[in-house]
């Protein structure tokens, strides 16, 4: 850190025009990252489902459409009007600019399972060229046709239309949100830190931290599939680390400067005690934050590229751009005040009352706040997880209302089939599994060379359709079922298909097998990801305290934030509560889990960002000489205002999140602040001061060995 110091204090100007230079040619290519994203990244690549899904395109030809309409008449599908209407509609999608092919109910033989049960409603099925962009043709499409053509009434569905619709829906809810945040961040900021130079200085280290992690995901769009919801985490967590770490530096600097300390010096001494603060408190949310880069989906993988990306430049400028910034404006970082009086942190204050008031009531405290927090906790005691569809978007957005017009006028999941690939099977064993498949609950018929089958009973007028599909020895099969193909009872229905004996090779696929394979990708990875998290923080927070009861402590009491935060979102989200404060919403039955583990990390990682701000002036303090209960009321209070503060404008970023159309930015909103709000107030107020009392001096217990390694490695030396 003295090296850092010494570079940014003898040439500040030097310093900040580099940074910003740097910062600003990489935004040249950053900006342009936002036309790479993408909405999908939920499945497994790796899963016996994907291998299913490339080997329908590679060796059954099988051209999935990208886009599925569903054509809704005014009168019979087999009407003489309703199939002028729909030649007119072919012809329209046809001449769409980017359209290679159109089927339908009446181009395929006009088979019943592709109109609705009233017969009123019909499938278009879309194919692009190979050369367009999935999205955008969709948009282009929906768009030229819009929602009624010649007397049709037009619905888009399918995987292309879902991924069109959350990239305009979040699109247009960041700029809200943020329409809302910065405004109220401002002034927060102009009361946190006390004048508006001072206010300026996290908006500057945010924006450099935003722009800079744009780059790094443009970067890794290049070898990659990065998530559209990156932004989200990219925009939030830039800001809110300027906020963190322009807090952590401009108070130190206020407090070197009362000193006595002449500017220069007071910069240098920020740097080394602050700055390394920053520095370990950026190293230990990356590492957090990284631990999603073991999952395959690369929907979760993604905020591991975006959150690391923007804490490794925030950390940078608040270790460069900013101490360089001080050391130019000196005592003119206090000009044009908002607030009366020294802007000087105090020894004595409202958070030393409260720490001493806990310490001496330790127990009692701990009990209430433990039977609290446990009271939330117990609200989620009968979370069930699962995965986003369509319902993620609010009932009236126009991909609901087409998947609900599918589910609820169509017979059996047509858009959505199980797709099984079998190898090795003679005709007689393809027969034997046939019957057996048709026989299984929820299967409403089985579509194979043989033929359809429903319950046993095999129709052989339909075998000329499968013909094409028999390749060498791999013969492909389809089911059609009755159930939500991502939910509890389509896992349930894959488990049962694959669980169906057969002395050959069977792999499972579709939407359904999709969406088990996905949730049991992430069941598989979630044990690492957690030895992954208690591994590192406990290493990294035992070399910056040298104990081993502090860091334990601290995943402990993360561990009781995220179940209690968890208690609450059940609350909200599975029970239909607060509708009226946070927006309606669709409720799925089922918490998403992709989106929990990131909240989960995201807020691990900002827990510990306090606790490093809590425990490094504890630990400097009572280095110093003072008893431990003095270390906790001296450090709290010159901490404490810092992560409040801090966590207050932070939750303010999040919340605006709670407008989202889609439900699961909603969550992640809501979850978020909950979570920070909880961890910078419960948590470090009560909680943590009650456990140290209690501790006493084994709060500072290390093994000699132990304690030899700290001393040669730790990085608060």
């Amino acid at each position: 850190m003295k090296f850092i110091a010494r570079i940014v204090v003898g040439r500040p100007l030097v310093a900040l025009l580099v940074f910003l230079g740097l910062v600003g040619v990489s935004a040249v290519w950053g900006l342009q990252t936002f036309g790479n994203l993408q909405a999908a990244g939920y499945n497994d690549p790796n899963s016996e489902s994907s291998e299913v899904y490339n080997e329908l395109k590679s060796t059954f030809k099988v051209d999935n459409p990208e886009l599925v309409i569903v054509g809704d008449f005014a009168q019979d599908v087999q009407s003489e009007a309703s199939r002028a209407q729909a030649t007119a509609l072919t012809s329209s999608i046809r001449d769409i600019a980017g359209v290679s092919n159109v089927t339908s109910y009446f181009s395929l033989g006009e088979p019943s399972s592709l109109k609705s049960k009233d017969s009123r409603a019909a499938y278009f099925f879309v194919n692009y060229d190979s050369k367009v962009k999935v999205t955008s043709e969709t948009s282009v499409v929906e768009d030229t046709l819009g929602a009624e053509h010649d007397g049709v009434k037009v619905y888009y569905t399918g995987i292309s239309a879902m991924a069109n619709a959350l990239n305009g829906t979040i699109t247009k809810d960041i700029g809200l949100a943020e329409s809302i945040a910065i405004p109220l961040s401002l002034i927060l900021l102009l009361f946190v830190f006390g004048s508006l130079v001072a206010a300026g200085l996290p908006l500057m280290v945010g924006g450099l931290g935003m722009l800079g992690g744009f780059f790094f995901i443009w970067v890794a769009t290049q070898v990659t599939d990065v998530s559209i919801f990156a932004l989200n985490l990219v925009t939030a967590m830039g800001l809110g680390l300027g906020i963190d770490y322009a807090l952590l530096m401009v108070n130190r600097f206020r407090e070197e400067r009362a000193r006595g300390l002449a500017v220069k010096e007071a910069v240098t001494k920020t740097v080394e005690t602050a700055g390394r603060t920053v520095l370990f408190s950026g190293l230990t949310v990356a590492v957090v934050i990284a631990s999603m880069v073991i999952f395959p989906q690369y929907f979760l993988r993604s905020f591991a590229y975006a959150g690391v990306a923007v804490v490794f430049v925030a950390v940078l400028g608040a270790l460069i751009a900013l101490p360089a910034t001080l050391a130019l404006l000196g005592d003119r970082v206090n000009k044009l005040r908002v607030l009366p009086g020294d802007l000087t942190p105090k020894d004595t204050g409202i958070w030393a009352t409260i720490s001493r008031f806990v310490m001496r009531r330790a127990i009692p405290v701990l009990i209430i706040a433990l039977v609290a927090l446990g009271g939330l906790i117990a609200l989620g005691a009968n979370v069930k997880f699962g995965l986003v569809d369509e319902r993620i978007l609010a009932k009236d957005a126009p991909i609901a209302v087409a998947s609900e017009i599918v589910r609820t006028r169509f017979d059996g999941q047509e858009g959505k089939p199980v797709e099984i690939i079998v190898k090795g099977a003679t005709e007689k064993e393809l027969a034997s599994y046939v019957d057996t498949l048709s026989e299984t609950q929820h299967i409403v018929r089985v579509q194979s060379q043989l033929g359809i089958t429903v319950k046993g009973a095999t129709d052989t007028r339909f075998a000329p359709a499968f013909a094409n599909y028999v390749e060498v020895d791999a013969q492909r099969i389809v089911a059609i079922d009755n159930v939500e193909a991502r939910s509890t009872a389509g896992m349930d229905l894959t488990n049962s298909i694959r669980g169906i004996s057969a002395p050959f090779e069977v792999q499972v696929g579709g939407i359904a097998a999709d969406y088990t394979d996905s949730m049991n990708g992430i069941t598989r990875m979630l044990p690492w990801l957690l030895l992954w998290v208690f591994a590192s923080t406990l290493i990294l927070l035992f070399l910056f305290t040298g104990s081993i009861l502090l860091p334990i402590k601290a995943f402990l009491l993360n561990i009781i934030t995220l179940g209690a935060t968890l208690g609450f979102l059940c609350w909200v989200f599975l029970d239909g509560n607060m509708k009226w404060l946070f927006g309606d919403f669709q409720l799925t039955g089922s918490i998403d889990a992709s989106n929990f583990i990131l909240i989960a990390v995201v807020a691990f990682g900002l827990s510990m960002d306090y606790e490093l701000f809590l425990l490094s002036r504890i630990k400097e303090l009572h280095d110093q000489g003072l008893s431990t209960e003095e270390s906790v009321a001296l450090g709290l209070q010159r901490s404490g205002r810092i992560i409040t503060a801090a966590a207050l404008i932070l939750a303010v970023n999040f919340l605006p999140f709670v407008t989202s159309g889609v439900t699961s930015i909603k969550m992640l909103g809501l979850g978020l602040a909950f979570a920070i709000l909880l961890d910078a107030t419960i948590v470090r107020a009560f909680l943590v001061p009650a456990l140290m009392k209690l501790f006493g001096s084994a709060n500072w217990w290390a093994p000699k060995w132990m304690k030899w390694v700290f001393s040669k490695v730790g990085l608060d030396h």
